[in-house]
């Protein structure tokens, strides 16, 4: 059996994810399903790809749907790291 993905993020960083998952509901209400959104950005920022949460939260909307959205679409869920060569613009 694999390694576990770790989940554990700071309570500040939780909140920014979450206000980052607001936003991305709020670009795409029918099509973002909230709980696998917070996921996968937890799993993308405590797995090996630390992102500046609040400078991708303050982004403008093209590098907020490139990080965002790129990450939800190239995220291994068995290892949480991106793959296919995807890099956000908002990593530490």
């Amino acid at each position: 059996m694999g390694a576990r993905i770790n989940f554990i993020v700071s309570e500040e960083d939780a909140v920014l994810i979450d206000k980052i998952v607001e936003r991305t509901q709020q670009m795409w209400p029918e099509e973002i399903d909230a709980q696998s959104c917070a996921m996968d950005l937890t799993a993308t920022h405590a797995n090996g790809c630390p992102l500046q949460l609040q400078r991708l939260l303050d982004a403008d909307d093209f590098i907020f749907a490139h990080d965002v959205s790129g990450i939800m679409h190239h995220l291994h869920r068995s290892s949480g790291k991106l793959v296919n060569n995807f890099e956000p613009h908002c990593v530490v």
